[in-house]
C-alpha cells in the first residue's frame, strides 16, 4: 500500500477527532470553565506552579509525553496509533490535566488518594514510581546509544540546552515576542544541526574505567538533576517549547517527503514470516505502542507538571489533546519510516530478524531515506535530524521524569511525616541515585540495568493509563457526568493490562528471570488490589449517581 496515503488518512481522521471529539469532550463533559481560577494562579511560586501561554505549554507536554517510545514501540499497527490517539489519549489526557486542576495541581496519585482513599494511593505511588524508574533509567540509556552511534547529533543536542536557557530569560524576563523569539530558537537549533556533521563529538571509549556509553549515563542523569530544580520557566519549559517547534519542523518534513516520493509499504499488513519466540499480537500490539495511541506516562505529566502550569482552563484542550495527537502523529511518522524507508521486503527482513529489533536505528535509518528521496536532504544530514528529533523527543521526557520522580519522594515525605524528604534537593538526590543503582547496579559497569526490566515498561504503563482514567471517571461520576467517554478505554486497558501481564509472568518464569517475576507479581497484585478498590468506589458512586435521576 502506498504510504502517502495511509499517511492522509491518519491524519485527516486525527484533525477531525480534535475539530469535533475534543470539543464535545471539552464542553459538555469536562465543562472547562476560564472564570475558573487554575493553580498557577491559585498556588503561584515561580518555580512549578506558573502561568505559561498555551502554545509554550504545548510545547512543554508534547515534547515531555513524547518521548522515545513512539519511535521505538510502532512499526505494528496504524489503526491502532490513529484511533487510540483519538478516541483513548486525547481523552485522556486533557481529562488528567483537568482533574488535577480541579484539585490544587495534584498528582494523579494524591488526587486517587482524596477520590479513592488512602490504601489506593499507596498502591498507586507503588506502580507510579516504578513507571518512572522505568522511563528514565531506559531513555539515559537510549539517549546515550545515540550519541555514540550518531557523533554528529552531539552539538546539536547539548547546544539545545543554550538556545532554550536563551528563550527563556527572552520570554520571562525580557518580555520578548514569543513569534520572534520561536523564529530566532527553531532556526538557531536547525543551525546546530547543521553544524553537527561538521563537527562530531566522539568520547574516548573509556574514561577513567568506564565505557564511554556509562560516561553519558551518568552524564544525562547529572543534567536532569540540575535541571530538576530549576524554576521550570529557565529551562524545562523553553526548552520544551523551542523542541516541539523544532520537531514538528522535522515532523512535517518526513511527512512531505512521503507525499512527495511515495513510498510503497514494503512491510507485509500481517506478518505470518514470524521471528522465532514472536509473542502473540493480543494483548502485544495494545502494550507495546507504549506511546503514540495511549500512555500512562502522559497522565503523570499532566497532573505533574502540565496542570501546575495552565493559564486558563480552556487551555487544558489544546495542551492535552492536541499534544496527544503530535505524539501520534509522531507514532504514525516512524511507523511510516519503519516500514516504507526500505528498498525491499528482504531489506526489511533483514532488520526485523527478531523481535525487539529495529526500534529508533529503523525509524533513523529508513526515515533518514525518505527525507533522502522526498525533499532531497543528504543522507547523514538527514540522519542527524532525525537522531536530533529521537534525543530531544527521550531528553525531555528525561528532564520531565526526574522531576516527577522528585515529586514522588516530596510526596512520599509529606505522607508518611518525613521532612527530610520534601526537600527538593534530598528528593532529586534519591530520584537520581535509584536510576543510577538501576542502571549500574542491575547492568554493571555498562550502566545498562534499566533495560532489564524494560520488558515491564508496556503492561506498567498501560496500566497506569488505565487508573488515572478510573480516577477521572469517579470523579466525573460525583459531578452527575456521563462517564462513558472515560469507562470504555479504561475497561478495555485493564483487560489488555491484566491479560498482558499473566503471560508475561509465565514467560519469566520459564526464562528464570525472578527479578522480572517479583515486579510483575507486585505490579499484579498493586493492579488487583486497586481495581477492586476502585470498583468498589465506582459502584456506590454509580448507585448514587443513579439516585439523581440519571437514567442513563
Amino acid at each position: 500500500m502506498n504510504s502517502a496515503i495511509v499517511l492522509l488518512l491518519g491524519v485527516a481522521a486525527m484533525i477531525l477527532g480534535y475539530i469535533f471529539y475534543s470539543k464535545f469532550i471539552a464542553t459538555k463533559i469536562l465543562a472547562l470553565d476560564n472564570n475558573r481560577p487554575t493553580p498557577a494562579h491559585t498556588m503561584k511560586d515561580g518555580i512549578d506552579y506558573v502561568p505559561t501561554n498555551k502554545y509554550v505549554l504545548w510545547g512543554h507536554h508534547f515534547t515531555s509525553v513524547a518521548g522515545a517510545a513512539p519511535i521505538i514501540g510502532p512499526a505494528i499497527a496504524v489503526i491502532w496509533v490513529v484511533f487510540g490517539t483519538i478516541l483513548m489519549a486525547g481523552v485522556h489526557d486533557m481529562s488528567a490535566i483537568w482533574a488535577s486542576m480541579r484539585n490544587r495541581g495534584q498528582s494523579i496519585g494524591s488526587i486517587a488518594g482524596t477520590v479513592m482513599g488512602t490504601r489506593v494511593r499507596s498502591l498507586m505511588m507503588i506502580v507510579i514510581f516504578l513507571l518512572l524508574l522505568m522511563v528514565n533509567a531506559v531513555f539515559g540509556v537510549a539517549i546515550a546509544n545515540m550519541m555514540i552511534k550518531t557523533p554528529s547529533a552531539v552539538l546539536p543536542v547539548w547546544g539545545a540546552l543554550v538556545v532554550a536557557f536563551i528563550i527563556g530569560q527572552c520570554i520571562y524576563r525580557y518580555h520578548m515576542n514569543l513569534v520572534w523569539v520561536s523564529i530566532i530558537g527553531v532556526v538557531a537549533l536547525y543551525g546546530l544541526i547543521y553544524l553537527g556533521p561538521m563537527f562530531p563529538v566522539v568520547l574516548p571509549e573509556t574514561i577513567f574505567g568506564l565505557p564511554d556509553n556509562a560516561v553519558w549515563i551518568i552524564i544525562l542523569f547529572a543534567y536532569a538533576a540540575v535541571a530538576s530544580l530549576l524554576p521550570v520557566w529557565m529551562l524545562l519549559q523553553p526548552r520544551d517549547y523551542i523542541n516541539g517547534l523544532q520537531l514538528f519542523v522535522g515532523l512535517i518534513l518526513l511527512y512531505a517527503a512521503i507525499f512527495i516520493s511515495s513510498p510503497d509499504i514494503v512491510a507485509p499488513a500481517i506478518n505470518t514470516n514470524l521471528p522465532i519466540d514472536t509473542p502473540s499480537i493480543m494483548p502485544l500490539l495494545f502494550v507495546t505502542i507504549a506511546c503514540g495511541a495511549i500512555s500512562g506516562f502522559h497522565g503523570l505529566v499532566a497532573t505533574g507538571t502540565t496542570s501546575k502550569q495552565i493559564d486558563k482552563e480552556e487551555d487544558a484542550r489544546f495542551v492535552g489533546y492536541f499534544g496527544a495527537l503530535g505524539e501520534g502523529m509522531l507514532a504514525l511518522g516512524a511507523i511510516l519510516a519503519a516500514t516504507a524507508g526500505f528498498a525491499s521486503l528482504s531489506d526489511w527482513e533483514a532488520v526485523y530478524q527478531k523481535f525487539g529489533d529495529g526500534s529508533i536505528g529503523a525509524f533513523i535509518d529508513g526515515g533518514a531515506t525518505i527525507l533522502n528521496a522526498g525533499v532531497g536532504i543528504e543522507m547523514v544530514l538527514s540522519q542527524t535530524m532525525l537522531t536530533v528529533m529521537a534525543a530531544l523527543f527521550a531528553g525531555t521526557t528525561m528532564d520531565t521524569g526526574v522531576r516527577l520522580q522528585r515529586y514522588i519522594f516530596q510526596e512520599f515525605g509529606e505522607f508518611y511525616n518525613l521532612p527530610v524528604l520534601t526537600k527538593g534537593s534530598v528528593a532529586t538526590f534519591l530520584a537520581v541515585g535509584t536510576c543510577l543503582l538501576l542502571a549500574f547496579g542491575a547492568g554493571g559497569i555498562g550502566g545498562e540495568g534499566g533495560m532489564i526490566i524494560w520488558p515491564l515498561f508496556g503492561t506498567t504503563n498501560q496500566l497506569m493509563a488505565a487508573l488515572t482514567l478510573m480516577v477521572v471517571t469517579i470523579i466525573l461520576l460525583r459531578k452527575g457526568k456521563p462517564v462513558w467517554y472515560t469507562l470504555a478505554p479504561l475497561s478495555f486497558l485493564l483487560v489488555m493490562t491484566v491479560f498482558a501481564l499473566l503471560i508475561q509472568l509465565k514467560t519469566f518464569y520459564v526464562d528464570g528471570n525472578w527479578l522480572l517475576i517479583i515486579m510483575d507479581i507486585i505490579i499484579l497484585i498493586a493492579t488487583i488490589l486497586v481495581t477492586f478498590e476502585s470498583f468498589s468506589v465506582l459502584r456506590r458512586e454509580w448507585s448514587l449517581y443513579k439516585g439523581k435521576n440519571h437514567p442513563e
